[in-house]
């Protein structure tokens, strides 16, 4: 079966797109009335239990991810006994790994007050607050999450951005009611593993509803489940790697600082990843549709296409990166208060966190489609190692800074450089890695230039209210003007542009697209 891979991916980034705003709005609205009635230190509670949590979830090893990998074959055959063997073999695995993660996180249990420097809210127990969030990671893996599947495998991701969006809406709502009208952190927490056994429910119905074929019954290949077992492989240790990436920074600063620091960085990890979610819905909407793609067409033009993806993904992440150096600073001036925020330092180093991030997605969505992970083993396990030493010698020397910069390192040498080279030795074997390189190294340069420039004009303004508008405007035309003029005349541009508005349903050689190109050009002339 061959999907409908750009019109799927229009509709996932479009439903992606409006769906996200909310969850980013919703929580930000709950954060801010957070900070305001229960303190920094409840915040860094939260965090810390969260990344406590990320790390036991790497008993799930990449499972899920693996299986969906499998599915797209069996789409593309129309297998549909295969399909339902999997389905039965990933509600089997998911009920063991809830299990494990469920004893796992007992056992850690006596060791909690260890990892908190100083003291936390006296006012709660923190063994019940710790077993709620432990109920909500496992009672995904017994309700019926392992059918979500499904959608992804069918590049139908916009159903389970819809289910999440509705649910995670009226808990916000009712958390920020709770937060105003009751001020009772158990009551706050309460709602988490409620909202997500109605949630797993209300897919489960919806992908029985949409795929009625698809069954959990019959039993895969021996083939098979030595391919799943190598993947599976593979993506533990990838896994580790972003755990160690993600999680473990906000328990070192809780170690080494406490939670009032675990407070402040993880509010300005919270807004970094808004963006992130924001720029990944194109990721996730291309994905089940790259995996089609390596299922049915050649290297060279899937090459082709990842290159083009990878100039207007940049494009966006280089704008992204320009907004949060400029407006970082002013927004947590004005949302938490001067008491709450990092040194310039810092947000110069979450920028260069975010940036490089988003240097390697467009690559990891076909490595993901083309399962290259058991050959990524040694690339994970050497960022895992470094970042978690660096880590433990940077953030004890240097602090928070230390911490970030630990991390940037990491992703920068081990995951970006060397982890791009195994996609070309292991997929686009025809095409050699140096255009790759130097393509990222001339959007890093022109991303700096436009950050420098519009850095530059937005401190001339006020640090309030009006002026941060002000730069929110400067942010949304300044930067993409300055993208344009410099990448007009190039063959990135030339090439990639058209593409992708064909893709997105615009066409470039319509009457207002000129209009609108020539006017910017004559602009800048």
């Amino acid at each position: 079966m061959r999907l409908e891979r750009s019109k799927n991916a229009v509709r996932n980034m479009r439903v992606g797109l409006v769906a996200q705003i909310v969850a980013v709005l919703a929580p930000f609205a709950v954060r801010t009335v957070f900070i305001r009635t229960l303190g920094s230190e409840y915040l860094g509670l939260n965090g810390l239990f969260t990344s406590i949590l990320s790390v036991l979830s790497l008993t799930e090893l990449g499972f899920g991810t693996a299986i969906v990998f499998s599915m797209y074959q069996a789409i593309a055959e129309d297998d549909n006994e295969t399909m339902c063997a999997l389905l039965l073999l990933f509600r089997r695995v998911y009920r063991i790994i809830g299990a494990i993660i469920l004893i796992s996180g007992l056992l850690l249990i006596p060791f909690l007050p260890h990892l908190i420097k100083g003291s936390w809210p006296g006012d709660i127990n923190l063994t019940v607050v710790y077993l709620i969030y432990l109920l909500n990671t496992v009672s995904s893996y017994f309700m019926y999450a392992y059918i979500g599947s499904l959608f992804s495998a069918f590049q139908r991701e916009d159903i389970i951005t819809w289910v999440t969006l509705v649910f995670n809406t009226v808990k916000y709502g009712i958390q920020i009611y709770i937060l105003v009208a009751v001020r009772n952190y158990y009551a706050f927490i309460i709602l988490m593993p409620g909202v997500t056994v109605l949630s797993n429910l209300v897919t489960a119905f919806l992908a029985r509803r949409m795929y009625p074929k698809y069954r959990p019954r019959g039993e895969l290949s021996e083939e098979i489940k030595s391919v799943i077992k190598t993947k599976v492989g593979g993506l533990v240790i990838s896994r580790v790697c972003n755990v160690t990436r993600n999680s473990l920074d906000s328990i070192f600063i809780s170690m080494f600082l406490g939670l009032t620091s675990t407070a402040i960085y993880n509010n300005y990890f919270y807004i970094m990843n808004s963006v992130i979610a924001i720029v990944n819905i194109a990721t996730v909407a291309i994905r089940a549709g790259a995996g089609n793609s390596v299922a049915m067409e050649t290297a060279d033009k899937n090459h082709s296409d990842m290159m083009r993806l990878n100039f207007g993904y940049m494009w966006v992440s280089g704008w992204c990166t320009v907004c949060l150096l400029c407006l970082y600073q002013h927004f947590m001036f004005i949302w938490a208060g001067p008491e709450l925020m990092m040194p310039m330092s810092g947000v110069i180093m979450f920028c260069l966190y975010f940036y490089v991030l988003k240097m390697g997605d467009i690559r990891s969505v076909y490595v993901e489609a083309k399962g290259i992970w058991w050959e990524n083993r040694f690339r994970a396990l050497s960022e895992s190692a470094a970042n978690l030493v660096l880590n433990y010698v940077l953030g004890k020397a240097f602090g928070m800074n230390g911490i970030i910069v630990a991390t940037l390192i990491s992703l920068f040498v081990i995951n970006f450089c060397y982890g791009s080279t195994l996609i070309y030795k292991y997929y686009f074997t025809e095409q050699k890695p140096g255009g790759y390189f130097a393509f990222h190294g001339k959007c890093a340069a022109v991303t700096a230039v436009v950050s420098l420039a519009t850095f530059i004009v937005c401190e001339w303004l006020p640090m309030s209210l009006p002026g941060f508008l002000c730069k929110m405007g400067v942010c949304v035309i300044l930067p993409n003007l300055l993208f344009f003029v410099i990448y007009r005349k190039t063959s990135l541009y030339k090439n990639a542009m058209p593409w992708l508005l064909e893709k997105i349903g615009i066409n470039p050689s319509g009457s207002v697209y000129e209009m609108l190109t020539k006017g910017i050009e004559t602009t800048a002339n």
